[in-house]
């Protein structure tokens, strides 16, 4: 098999290879897949959860090693890999958790008129069977075991696409699960081109469950190409952000500077727009300027730099010209925005126009856009202006505001006085329109990669 090398992006250096599947390929996978599927549905529970806790022994045995494949082909810092890395071992313990206790419901069948005690109806859950996760490179091993180590824990195989330009952690992550007694066939990672891999995994009728994280457009095109199978899509956003009159203006700063420029603002609950009471503007970003000026930025192995590059030149490229276009169409450059081959310096750009690209659009990168709004209705109404719904959050001291937020922004996860770069990996995560279809969080994803029977036991009258 063809192999490709896999570069940093910070200084193109090669970090390792990677196979180049093809569509045979794939389909020799799901074949594979197909006897997977039904060896593990048969494993115990018991059994299947204490694989799963020897593989998270392992991640953590090799959180460091793990850490620097992040770095070295994602490009992110090697302190912000060391902290996805260190998260694996127990977002698998919890799907081994979560996993094995797929518990039913008896169903009181005698309130329906007409039944009496002779019948009795409870619920089952099984394994979809074959899986296929696809999942991106801004967090290579998180994203990746959201998808596979609840879909191993509840008795699915999973084949795995790992994004083209990180597919080092996805098989390092794999290895752990192999090297801990997984089946042969249960778990594969197929690599190489999506565009040429993508509809030969997601068409396939053996394939039961498609997990996707990506873009709304791609998402798109597999809702419209699947065919009638379960779908779970974390797709695009523009969160917004909503600073209240009221707030803690450092508090807010604090949190903002933070949740605006980590992985380089590539994330998709990374705070990209910022909605501020017109009232505290000029103090918002005279604390704001001087906390984003702080954010070190540069080299990934340089412990001293928090933030790296983006994931490609490319991808910076794009950013730089959004950025520049912003300011054509009116806004101003209060700080940052200089390009260094695949790193930006981190930017806030002022004045933006709520309707303008920079606003709508999914800009996945360093750089927030501030604009104005009167009052909490105002705030509301541009918060809800764009086609996503990921994630929102809002800063303010008044109980009535947080409420009213909760209740009328449209978005799949609110958070009152933080950003919505926040996660707990137990917790329901997904989007509202345009944001995608589905939930991730391992409780969730265990939910997601089921099937539900009814079981009605038939009694005759006594």
């Amino acid at each position: 098999m063809k192999l490709e090398d896999i570069k940093s992006p910070f200084d193109g250096a090669i970090v390792g290879q990677a196979p180049v599947s093809t569509v045979p390929d794939v389909d020799r996978a799901i074949t594979q897949s197909e006897l997977g599927a039904d060896l593990w549905r048969h494993t115990p529970a018991h059994i299947r959860c204490a694989i799963l806790l020897k593989a998270a022994e392992l991640a953590d045995e090799r959180s460091e090693e793990i850490a620097h494949i992040i770095s070295g082909e994602n490009g992110k810092s090697l302190l912000e890999a060391r902290g996805e890395a260190s998260r694996s071992g127990e977002i698998i313990r919890l799907a081994a958790f979560e996993g094995s206790q797929l518990y039913g419901a008896t169903l009181p069948l005698d309130a329906n008129k007409g039944t009496g005690l002779e019948k009795i109806g409870f619920t089952l859950r099984q394994p979809v069977g074959v899986v296929v996760a696809i999942s991106p490179f801004n967090y290579p091993a998180l994203l990746v075991l959201h998808k596979i180590a609840p879909a191993l824990a509840v008795g699915n195989s999973v084949i795995l696409k790992p994004a083209q330009s990180t597919p080092l952690t996805a098989i390092a992550l794999a290895k752990c699960f192999s090297d801990a007694g997984l089946p042969e066939g249960v778990l594969q990672v197929i690599t190489g081109s999506g565009a040429t891999l993508g509809d030969a995994l997601v068409k396939d009728s053996r394939v039961r469950k498609i997990s996707f994280t990506g873009s709304t457009k791609t998402g798109t095109h597999i809702s419209g190409v699947a065919g009638i199978k379960k779908l779970s899509l974390e797709l695009g956003s523009s969160c917004p952000v909503i600073v209240m009159n009221d707030a803690d203006i450092e508090y807010a700063t604090d949190a903002i500077a933070l949740g605006g420029y980590i992985n380089a603002g590539q994330v998709c609950i990374s705070v990209q727009r910022v909605i501020v009471d017109e009232s505290i503007m000029g103090n918002f970003l005279d604390a704001l300027k001087p906390k984003v000026e702080a954010i070190k930025v540069g080299n990934p192995k340089d412990l001293e730099n928090k933030v790296g590059t983006l994931i490609s030149e490319n991808e910076a490229i794009r950013v730089e010209k959004s950025i520049s276009q912003a300011v054509s169409d009116g806004a101003t450059l209060l700080t940052g925005g200089s390009r260094d081959g695949a790193v930006i310096q981190p930017a806030i750009v002022c004045g933006v126009d709520p309707a303008s690209a920079f606003a709508q659009d999914e800009l996945f990168g360093p750089a927030i856009a501030v604009s104005s709004a009167s009052g909490i209705k105002e705030a509301i109404k541009l918060a809800n202006s764009t086609i996503y719904g990921l994630g929102a959050g809002v800063f303010t001291k008044n109980v009535d505001l947080a409420i009213q937020s909760a209740r009328e922004i449209d978005a799949g996860i609110i958070h009152i006085n933080w950003t919505p770069l926040w996660r707990a990996d137990l917790m329901p995560y997904g989007g509202l329109k345009s944001s995608g279809v589905g939930k991730e969080g391992v409780r969730s994803t265990v939910a997601e990669m089921t099937e539900e029977k009814t079981i009605i036991l038939h009694g005759r009258s006594w």
